[in-house]
């Protein structure tokens, strides 16, 4: 299965409410009156499809101010956000206020649109010619941050990349099982400490055994406690403070992983883990189910983060760059 189709038919709840939503919009309008001369058209039957006569054409409506608010709610409802849901309608209104359009050409517009705001921030993760190049991984405890860190290292190492993983969050033992699954089908190393163990010690030793080794990527799993933010930057800021002894370059990357299920909370997990680390772009997990997918439109159009990749599964293959155009289709239905 190909991930686009994973995309259309997993991915997204919301894309079958906007897609379904753009529909009952366009049908619910009053159908104009047809000149009293002009009989209505009989219903095509078996006898019109064989003798070729053309299908009706589908059902349009003028597209007017009170249409471009229902748009605006339903794209709201996806957790586009009021202010991106706003500037997408704005856009797509330009050249087409007055004009009767199909579902289809919504579809097309509010497509091209998200598009738009998503292409500058489609970026996959940059690879820097520094052995090893640092990657740490924030996030809430259950973004999916531990599972993303097995997937990029079975990637890399499956493209021929020599890759260490260190299990940083010291205080959940689940979160070691899981990276310690993930390295060995890898075959991978995950350097682990003792529970309630000193993150930035570990990362430490890491560090020697990546540089030792002369691995190409050291992945560095933190804890994600935002009840105490103060015990959470200061841990942050003391694993950064501790690898640049090794390297004062590092880290090259900061991933920051979000759960698409939180919707709106997305949007203030970027703002607290910008003040607490030095993100340097976004990985989106969970797009399935009850996700609504809109909350990515608007984390690129408010804060214009790289968005290296999006997982909507939990197979390594369910976590792939992020494609603009593909996301966009999907999010609004259109199958291809």
């Amino acid at each position: 299965m190909s991930f686009f189709k994973k995309l259309r038919d997993r991915m997204f709840r919301s894309s079958e409410k906007i897609s379904d939503g753009v529909e009952q919009l366009v049908e619910a309008a009053p159908a104009p009156e047809a000149p009293a001369s002009v009989p209505d058209a009989p219903a095509r039957g078996i006898l019109a499809r064989l003798t070729g006569q053309a299908a009706p054409e589908a059902a349009r409506r003028v597209l007017d101010d009170a249409m471009l608010e229902s748009l605006e709610e339903m794209l709201i409802a996806a957790d586009m956000g009021v202010d991106t849901a706003l500037r997408v309608t704005a856009n797509l209104a330009e050249g087409r206020m007055g004009r009767r359009v199909s579902a289809d050409e919504i579809r097309a517009a509010l497509a091209t649109e998200i598009a738009r705001i998503m292409e500058p921030v489609a970026r996959p993760m940059p690879l820097y010619p520094s052995r090893p190049q640092v990657v740490l991984v924030v996030g809430v405890n259950g973004s999916g941050k531990t599972t993303t860190i097995g997937k990029l290292a079975s990637q890399f190492k499956a493209a021929g990349k020599s890759v260490v993983i260190a299990a940083g969050d010291t205080f959940r033992a689940a979160a070691v099982e899981q990276l310690q699954i993930w390295g060995s089908r890898a075959g991978v190393p995950v350097l682990t400490a003792p529970e309630g163990s000193d993150p930035a010690s570990l990362a430490f030793d890491a560090m020697t055994r990546a540089q030792e080794t002369g691995a190409d990527l050291l992945l560095i799993d933190t804890a994600g406690r935002l009840q105490n933010r103060t015990d959470l930057m200061e841990e942050l800021a003391k694993i950064v403070r501790v690898i640049r002894k090794k390297d004062p370059t590092a880290p090259h990357n900061t991933l920051l992983v979000l759960d698409a299920t939180t919707g709106q909370n997305a949007l203030l997990q970027v703002e607290i883990f910008r003040k607490i680390a030095d993100v340097s772009g976004l990985v989106m997990t969970k797009l399935d189910g009850t996700a609504k997918g809109g909350v990515l439109v608007a984390l690129a159009d408010r804060f214009g983060l790289p968005i290296h990749a999006i997982g909507v599964g939990e197979q390594i293959d369910d976590l792939q760059p992020f494609d603009p155009d593909d996301f966009a289709r999907a999010l609004v239905g259109i199958d291809a």
